[in-house]
């Protein structure tokens, strides 16, 4: 018997087409991704997490954004089942109008959205230098899933749209490599000052 997300969306043939991310993105059947914090105390947790999970706690907290905590300081923290509603409803949306598993697409708009370099800060002779990076196939993860949420949350924020129809949109979009999405565009800007701090 197939175990299916929700009931609804099975997992069963979707492939990581990224090498680098194929231990990242757990892909193991859950009939709902809710764990009540298993791996909490383990290095590397997030790895056993399923993914759907992963974006769940990503929406509880959706990462710090400058110096602006107005949106992403945790206003739904603790409304597990909640968040899980909303997921269900984005993922009914993704499925009308794509008429794809929602799953799969999901798994392919984090490979489109995760950078593969980034800039750090290196201090030498008192004076500051950017320096490009390889980034950490964790971390690729863990920035996909944060623009993707933060653009949801930008564009539903004191908006006439709800955040269940922006985020399904934001992973859409996120999908297709539009310009359109929040997390192709920061990940193309990252990508960008990586390049010219080579």
């Amino acid at each position: 018997m197939e175990i299916k997300v929700f009931g609804l969306w099975g997992v069963e043939g979707i492939k990581v087409t990224d090498q680098g991310l194929v231990r990242y993105l757990n892909l193991d059947p859950r009939l709902v991704p809710k764990s009540g914090a298993r791996y909490a105390g383990a290095r590397f947790h997030k790895s056993d997490l399923f993914i759907l999970e992963r974006l769940a706690n990503k929406v509880f907290v959706t990462g710090h954004k400058g110096h602006k905590h107005l949106i992403s300081s945790g206003h739904n923290a603790g409304k597990k089942e909640k968040i899980l509603g909303l997921l269900k409803k984005s993922l009914k949306i993704i499925e009308t109008k794509l008429k794809k598993n929602p799953v799969e697409v999901l798994v392919g708009a984090i490979e489109a959205a995760a950078p593969r370099e980034e800039t750090i800060s290196i201090e030498y002779g008192g004076a500051k230098y950017p320096k490009a990076v390889d980034v950490a196939p964790q971390r690729r993860v863990d920035l996909a899933l944060r623009w993707m949420t933060q653009g949801a949350y930008t564009k539903s924020f004191s908006k006439k749209n709800t955040f269940e129809e922006a985020l399904a949109d934001e992973i859409i979009n996120t999908y297709q490599a539009s310009s359109k999405s929040t997390a192709v565009s920061k990940k193309r800007d990252v990508e960008r000052q990586a390049a010219s701090s080579k």
